[in-house]
């Protein structure tokens, strides 16, 4: 498809006025391409050789708006930090329509009616965070938000001082919040509630519709799938940094990348956001804000469905976060099933790891080629003991396997990744980008889109973080 054959259609503009704003993109100066994803193109069925043309960037900027094109911002709430805001919504993102029902975002093309008192922009640093990173989410497997595209511009835009803006033209099927039924259950518009109910029913959960109880089921669907999502995020050593409501996904997807950060040395209590004074977001708690988050979701949706109904399918929560969280560690273990013992062996594992301070991703990429040959996981910590004694257990489990150490070698490279996108890999790509040297970028994104490759050239990025640039803390800005 070419970009003058687009039409979008905009389904939520069916939903009752106030959830929603229309509002005009403001294109930025001095536009210009700095990356594009094939992949999600092919997704969108737009070609590939519209992506490196002046036209797509003008689409990008939001200069050049197809047929079908209704921009708006959404209407939402938020529990930020564990307080209400009643009023939030799309300050710096600009929903431009619908296409192969993705909904498709432009985040940084200026003030809407919920900006506040921003600008409505992003940055450079912020932009190539989000763009690379809801690239590797969706490379280990996890949902999560994609981009189509990053450009960049000389259009400044001043934060703690002044640097270049950009735009992140990113998709998702859904950009419906946890959030955005707090808005109007808050401000008691029942109706507006109802129809955002069903609205998001069709969008994400249509097996739904018109089953019995289907209200009640389409609450624990969300309860199951951000289990299951807090599992995947624990399991592979993701911390989101800003788990306010109007940052969780209704559909369970991963979205809003602002001070994330994958672990270095392994960590229960990191915290990468210095915003995050007392830990509320940190790595080990993540699970129990998702509990937290779900509960004022469904005071929300009390008006609606009934509490019992919903207190029945939070008893599920952690049931299912544990039964995913232990199966997906046992195939980090490279076991054959889950048996009893298991999740007495992966706390004993993580409380060595934690102890040694040693390199999460590294440590499982190592165990994915243990032989009996203690020595190369030996050296990823300065004391041997607490190693070994791990180690005399994971034997003896190991003997429970009924496939071969090749087998198990194998499937455990395809599960454990050589790479993740850690922070100090994306400061390395932003000092050289700041540079207009935008040539990391492109790297970065070939290995994140499958970490479990070898990629012998990127080496240096496979190894445990560099001791002074660990465990870095950053802002929501970023």
């Amino acid at each position: 498809m070419k970009l003058n054959e687009i039409k979008l259609t905009n389904p939520y503009l069916k939903l009752p006025a106030e959830c929603h704003d229309r509002v005009k993109p403001s294109p930025l100066t001095k536009p210009f391409l700095i990356h594009a994803n094939e992949a999600v193109a092919e997704m969108l069925g737009i070609d590939k050789e519209e992506l490196y043309t002046d036209e797509f960037v003008d689409f990008v900027n939001g200069a050049y708006q197809p047929e079908g094109s209704d921009a708006f911002a959404m209407c939402y709430a938020g529990h930020q930090f564990g307080f209400f805001v009643d009023r939030l919504g799309d300050g710096r993102a600009i929903n431009i329509g619908t296409l192969n029902g993705l909904h498709m975002q432009l985040k940084g093309a200026g003030q809407t009616k919920y900006s506040r008192s921003g600008d409505g922009r992003a940055v450079l640093r912020s932009s190539i965070r989000e763009y690379l990173m809801s690239e590797a989410m969706h490379g280990l497997g996890i949902e999560t938000t994609r981009a189509l595209a990053l450009i960049g511009s000389e259009h400044s835009v001043f934060r703690q001082e002044w640097e270049k803006g950009a735009i992140v033209l990113r998709v998702s099927p859904s950009w419906v919040r946890f959030g955005t039924f707090e808005y109007f259950a808050h401000k008691k518009k029942f109706k507006e509630l109802e129809a955002l109910r069903d609205y998001a029913i069709a969008e994400s959960y249509p097996h739904l519709i018109d089953v019995e109880n289907a209200y009640a089921r389409f609450f624990g669907e969300v309860v199951k799938r951000t289990a299951r999502l807090m599992a995947e995020w624990q399991a592979v050593g993701f911390n989101h940094g800003v788990m306010n409501t109007d940052n969780m996904s209704i559909a369970g997807l991963t979205i809003d990348y602002g001070p994330y950060a994958f672990l270095d040395e392994y960590d229960a209590g990191y915290i990468c956001n210095h915003t995050d004074q007392y830990g509320r977001y940190s790595f080990g708690n993540q699970p129990s804000i998702g509990e937290w988050n779900l509960r004022a979701l469904m005071a929300a949706l009390s008006p609606l469905i009934q509490m019992e109904k919903m207190e029945e399918n939070m008893t599920q929560y952690w049931k299912i976060y544990r039964e995913h969280y232990l199966k997906l560690m046992c195939r980090k273990m490279g076991f054959d099933e889950v048996l009893d013992g298991d999740l007495d062996l992966v706390k004993h594992m993580l409380g060595t790891l934690q102890g040694l301070h040693i390199d999460y991703t590294l440590f499982f990429r190592t165990l994915s080629r243990y032989t009996g040959d203690r020595a190369g996981i030996l050296k990823l910590g300065l004391y041997h003991k607490p190693m070994q004694d791990w180690l005399d257990d994971y034997d003896k489990r190991l003997a429970q396997n009924s496939s071969t150490q090749q087998e198990r070698e194998e499937r455990m490279l395809q599960t454990n990744p050589k790479f993740v996108l850690k922070n100090y890999m994306l400061q390395e790509v932003i000092d050289a980008a700041e540079k207009d040297d935008f040539s990391l970028i492109d790297r970065l994104f070939r290995i994140v889109q499958d970490p479990y490759a070898e990629h012998p050239a990127y080496e240096r990025w496979a190894g445990a973080t560099p001791d002074e640039l660990k465990n870095t803390k950053l802002s929501c800005s970023s």
